[in-house]
């Protein structure tokens, strides 16, 4: 079917609505469009700067012509074999984080909904620690503890904030004492690891993308495509949820089964996401709130200037990606190729951004 038309939508300047023969409509939001554009392009920015970063620096057109036409062998080797999984992979755990993100502040109907808030950071270390101190295991098995400590405490949590469905400051209160007993249990697997294993768990947990490789690349790149579809799938559901439970049953949404859905699919990215880099800190509390604040007009906020509209799950996603990505290539412009994790520069900036939200929200009568 052809576009007829493309019009604005009646009363407001910020959506536009495209219309078919056959009589289908689909309504755009002009701002948010034009946001994620911009933050695909930054993201996309950062990631060719953060390539041409390092000990052999390359200007970014070096980098494009590396990357589409191909360039000498050293080039070659630098780029597509030691810097671009590097790249891929950030883009990828900050697209994971975002958007995981935004689903459990949405279901949780809390800025604070985050899994560096609820634990499941936390039980992804458990899960590697298990690994490292317990089994001696190599990478890929750290992978996988990572992953099966981060789903079962997804599940942990879930089953104990269940009660005649899940409310949102019911879970966020067990999120927050799960995480306090997991992060106990790391500080004990600590405690039993030699000098080697504990070196080893104090990298991973720091969370870094130095050395990551292709090995890494394929598996986070297919849980994302398979995942993060499907919680834009729920997007509307998750926007109708937004707006309490019982307006979200009045208009027909599955509340309990939306739910279980999009909390099963962010607690496996998130997994996915810290097996793959560790559990870099506050990426996925701050992109949602910085994606919903870029799309809402001034006259659109909520008191103290909290953002009232929906998720932005794709939004999110690509503010992830562009938060860590330009936070390694910070890191490495201030500090030196390779001198310091990714996860210590976010977990600095994203906790005074938690120190503002927290003043924000107390200022607003919501805590």
């Amino acid at each position: 079917m052809n576009a007829q038309a493309l019009k604005p939508a009646q009363g407001t300047k910020r959506a536009a609505a495209l219309r078919t023969k056959g009589g289908l409509s689909l309504r755009l939001d002009v701002r948010a469009v034009i946001v994620g554009l911009v933050l695909l392009a930054l993201a996309l920015a950062a990631g060719i700067a953060l390539i041409g970063s390092g000990d052999y620096p390359m200007t970014p057109g070096e980098v494009v012509a590396t990357l589409t036409v191909g360039g000498d062998p050293g080039a070659q080797f630098i780029v597509q074999d030691l810097r671009l999984p590097r790249v891929l992979v950030g883009l990828l755990v900050g697209a994971a984080f975002g958007i995981a993100g935004a689903v459990f502040q949405t279901v949780s109907r809390n800025p604070l909904g985050s899994p560096d808030v609820l634990g499941f950071a936390q039980g992804s270390s458990v899960g590697a620690l298990v690994a490292i101190v317990y089994f001696q295991a190599g990478t890929f098995a750290v992978a996988v503890g990572a992953v099966a400590g981060g789903v079962a405490t997804g599940l942990a949590i879930f089953l104990l904030a269940w009660k005649r469905g899940i409310h949102g400051y019911r879970f966020v209160l067990v999120g927050i004492g799960a995480s306090a007993m997991l992060y106990a249990m790391v500080l004990y697997l600590m405690t039993k690891a030699n000098i080697v294993e504990a070196t080893r768990a104090t990298t991973w947990m720091t969370g870094s993308l130095n050395g990551r490789d292709w090995d890494q690349v394929g598996p986070l790149a297919a849980v994302c495509a398979v995942l993060i579809p499907l919680v834009l799938l729920y997007a509307r559901p998750l926007r109708m949820l937004e707006m309490g439970d019982d307006a979200a049953y009045a208009l027909g949404v599955r509340v309990d089964r939306v739910r279980i859905v999009v909390l099963l699919a962010a607690v496996v990215l998130v997994a996915a996401a810290t097996a793959a880099a560790g559990p870099i800190s506050f990426v996925a509390l701050t992109a949602p709130q910085l994606a919903r604040r870029l799309t809402l007009p001034r006259r659109l906020k909520g008191a103290g200037g909290a953002p009232v509209a929906g998720p932005k799950l794709l939004l999110s996603a690509l503010m992830g990606a562009l938060l860590l990505v330009a936070a390694d290539w910070a890191s490495q412009q201030l500090f030196g190729a390779d001198q310091l994790p990714v996860g210590v520069l976010t977990g600095v900036l994203g906790g005074g951004y938690l120190l503002w939200l927290l003043a924000t929200e107390r200022k607003a009568g919501r805590v």
